[in-house]
């Protein structure tokens, strides 16, 4: 029988240096997707898939976020009220985005690296697997790929990675690649995660890891072991996936399917993200065809 997953960290306390000057006051997550911050977009899929519980690694330059996802204040639904009928789907929005689900904010402790967010959040996961992904890069939110390796995890039970097939020559020097056993189209029991590997010919197959993952309660362990004698360099937490592939815990590597992936961590990226997200947009999705159109 496998437990349920109602709960998920997102790390989110980063500085994001390559959007300064626009990140020196105001958190990279909270970067605008049209009408919306970026964040919000991932922590919607979240709640689609059934989280209940959204634990926010951040710093002190983050306050942001947890106002974003506070109440309404009296001011703002103040101002709403007098703009008439006309204002109330405003107001039903924003009260609606504070209850989207049990939001936890926790400062982030210790060494730099993606380990760090799970051992700053690790008194609150207990002995229940959760979800772990990032506010800066994700799928398309109707491919749900939160609720995908949920779906593979009910399957198959362990751990799973959310992966993208690469298209690219560049993404072999940018992300890690599953190696293992295939299951299916779209599966991998991996039985290791090749690190950046560079170029094809040394990858061992083309299921790049992004975005997000599905890890079992016990990681933490590893990862609060590893945290004593760790002394130098980024701390991270997929060599201790290792170690408990090699110890006989399960993990697998799934493509997310029917779905563009995302990644708004650098400018370019950022734009490209802006530009689809606004010709989906069923208001402003013609006119910015036609503008573009002129323009090119």
């Amino acid at each position: 029988m496998t437990k349920p997953v109602t709960k998920a960290i997102i790390p989110a306390a980063g500085f994001g240096t390559r959007f300064l000057f626009q990140t020196k006051a105001m958190p990279k997550e909270m970067m605008p997707l049209i009408d919306k911050p970026i964040i919000q977009y991932v922590v919607e899929e979240l709640v689609a898939a059934g989280i209940k519980d959204i634990i926010i690694v951040g710093s002190s330059n983050k306050r942001a976020i947890e106002d974003h996802f506070d109440l309404p204040s009296e001011e703002l639904l103040g101002n709403l009220r007098n703009g008439g009928p006309k204002k109330q789907p405003y107001i039903d929005q924003v009260e609606k985005i504070a209850n989207l689900a049990n939001f936890v904010y926790v400062r982030q402790k210790g060494p730099y690296g993606n380990a760090t967010p799970l051992l700053s959040a690790a008194h609150l996961i207990g002995d229940e697997p959760f979800i772990y992904t990032w506010a800066d890069d994700f799928f398309s939110p109707e491919a749900n790929s939160t609720k995908q390796i949920i779906d593979t995890y009910n399957s198959y039970g362990g751990g799973v990675f959310a992966c993208k097939r690469a298209t690219s020559d560049d993404e072999y020097g940018k992300y890690g690649f599953a190696a293992g056993e295939t299951v299916n189209d779209s599966l991998i029991k991996m039985a290791r995660i090749i690190e950046k590997p560079g170029t094809k010919q040394d990858a061992p197959s083309d299921l790049a890891s992004v975005s997000g993952y599905l890890l079992p309660a016990e990681l933490l362990t590893y990862v609060e072991e590893g945290s004593k004698t760790h002394s130098e360099g980024e701390f991270t937490f997929q060599p201790y996936v290792q170690a408990m592939i090699d110890e006989g815990f399960e993990f697998y590597a799934k493509e997310i399917e029917g779905a563009n992936f995302y990644d708004t961590g650098n400018p370019l990226e950022y734009l490209k993200t802006t530009l689809d997200f606004g010709l989906k947009h069923p208001e402003l999705g013609g006119p910015l065809a036609e503008y573009l159109r002129s323009r090119l």
